[in-house]
């Protein structure tokens, strides 16, 4: 999650973007100036996109418009149930692709998400979910303007909750699992979202088609790593298979930090790897394992991309109140940028194969699907 500082700044000169210290200008516009062909589900037959587009907020959205490789604003579809702010699905002149905007935060992407799917607009059957989104970062795994491909996302604040002050020194942290008495300790009482494996085989893919991507750097972004111990920290924007953190607690610091990497070791079974921080994609999955049971979309055709805007605690010698209010770490406007540059690669990629590789879907390795095996199969975590 970026800081405050960070997205302040950075909003105020989205406008302006080609004019900052890129070295890859962002395509897009903060707003399109208008809709083609909008129209309402009632009036359009089933639109059967190969890939849809999952943003969560404005400046995610603008950097798939106005793009050469392809428009998604040639038709506009209305759909109830949509935030408010961001009501319509876009979607291509021959609906290959689509994309849409859930609003901020785990109830909005879980309620957008739902609508979607059971809107009669679409046919989502075999479309490929590609999650598109900037996010915090571990700077013990990877560092700012990275593109992160999770296979776990954990929902890591689904726990009691103390103020560490209130519960005394023999705790490192204020979060205790459900029914359990300390941290570390396995929760005994489940609710079944804490934890979602999507397909291994698929984000392999995705990862390669990534690669192809030259990504964006700052030179505030260089200068920033260079305050950190960690050499994921330190070095260049990469590629990185790791995994993520839901949480609508917008959160920094290395407490809340470690205490989140712990719980998702401990619920993956040691497998998963703590590395980005976000407020919504377990929500995401939630919805889409639900309509995949209902037979609306396919749970393994999911990928879960994120661009590191800001590392998740300070450097060394600063308190994470400076860091996190008054300190930028240059990375939001190139996390932006990489999100378009390594998602035009994924799309490109899955068109491109598509009668070959895509249309009748990526075999999964692995297990996907939540901790009840709500989808069938015996999940390797819980």
């Amino acid at each position: 999650m970026l800081s405050f500082a960070t997205l302040s700044r950075a909003l105020l000169v989205l406008p302006l973007l080609a004019g900052t210290v890129l070295t890859t200008a962002v395509p897009g516009n903060l707003q399109p100036r208008h809709y083609k062909n909008h129209t309402h589900p009632s009036n359009v037959g089933p639109i059967k996109p190969k890939v849809f587009i999952i943003n969560l907020f404005t400046p995610e959205s603008a950097v798939f418009y106005n793009i050469p490789e392809f428009n998604v604003l040639e038709r506009n579809i209305t759909v109830p149930g949509f935030s408010p702010k961001f009501p319509d699905a876009h979607c291509t002149a021959n609906g290959e692709i689509c994309q849409l905007v859930t609003g901020e935060g785990e109830i909005n992407a879980a309620t957008t998400i739902s609508s979607l799917v059971l809107d009669k607009a679409f046919d989502l059957t075999t479309t490929y979910f590609l999650i598109a989104g900037i996010a915090g970062v571990n700077p013990e795994v990877a560092t700012i303007s990275s593109v992160l491909f999770a296979r776990f996302e954990v929902q890591v604040a689904l726990q009691y909750e103390f103020d560490v002050r209130d519960i005394g020194s023999n705790f490192s942290t204020g979060y205790i699992p459900y029914g359990a008495k300390v941290p570390g300790e396995y929760p005994t009482a489940i609710y079944g979202t804490e934890v979602f494996e999507v397909n291994d085989a698929l984000r392999s893919l995705a990862i390669a088609f990534a690669k192809k991507a030259h990504l964006n750097d700052s030179a505030t972004a260089q200068q920033y790593r260079a305050n950190y111990a960690f050499a994921a920290a330190t070095a260049g924007p990469s590629i990185v298979a790791c995994d993520g953190a839901t949480s609508d607690v917008y959160y920094n610091g290395p407490i809340l930090a470690s205490a989140f990497a712990n719980f998702t070791k401990l619920i993956t079974n040691g497998t998963g790897t703590y590395c980005s921080t976000a407020q919504e994609d377990s929500a995401i999955l939630e919805a889409l394992l639900r309509a995949t049971k209902a037979r609306l979309v396919d749970f393994s055709r999911i990928i879960v991309m994120r661009a590191a805007s800001n590392f998740d605690r300070p450097p060394p010698n600063i308190s994470t109140y400076e860091n996190f209010f008054y300190r930028t770490s240059g990375g939001f406007v190139p996390s932006l940028t990489n999100l378009y540059l390594a998602g035009r690669e994924i799309i490109a990629g899955i068109l491109g194969q598509w009668e070959g590789t895509f249309a009748g879907g990526i075999p999964p390795t692995n297990y996907i699907g939540d901790i009840f095996g709500s989808l069938g199969g015996v999940p390797d975590f819980g």
